[in-house]
């Protein structure tokens, strides 16, 4: 059709690289960090258990979420080619999640001390007492 595309040897078709995969030593489906999904549901039971536990379980769960938070994002930093983003995002969720779950627990913790410093154990085990003591009577 085209003679002078067949005289020439430069205008020969060369096929593309394919660029929908990733180079060679790169996963095609990035991994997803190691413990999302577990730092996730322990910020949220975090959250739970500071509200009903007394606020000390909280606190426990909640530091450990932020401690396993820590290393999965230092892991991320060391090589973010490697891991999901999404799981990023996730670990980033229970992090907020741990830091509020540690916050209320902290906060609950603080407000049993002090009622147990003002008016000692028995009034957390005596509705009636507690309820006297917020009356004036």
């Amino acid at each position: 059709m085209y003679p002078e595309n067949q005289q020439n040897p430069q205008n020969t078709f060369q096929p593309q690289q394919n660029t929908a995969f990733p180079p060679e030593g790169h996963n095609a489906f990035p991994a997803p960090l190691p413990n999302a999904t577990t730092i996730l549901v322990l910020g949220i039971v975090s959250i739970v258990t500071a509200c009903c536990c007394y606020g000390i379980v909280g606190v426990i769960i909640g530091a450990i979420a932020l401690s396993m938070a820590g290393k999965a994002k230092h892991l991320y930093a060391s090589n973010p080619g490697a891991y999901a983003p999404t799981s990023m995002s996730t670990v980033n969720t229970g992090r907020i999640c741990a830091i509020i779950g540690l916050v209320i627990g902290v906060l609950a913790v603080i407000a049993y001390v002090a009622v147990i410093a003002m008016y000692g154990v028995e009034v957390l085990t005596n509705p009636e007492m507690l309820r006297e003591i917020m009356q004036g009577t």
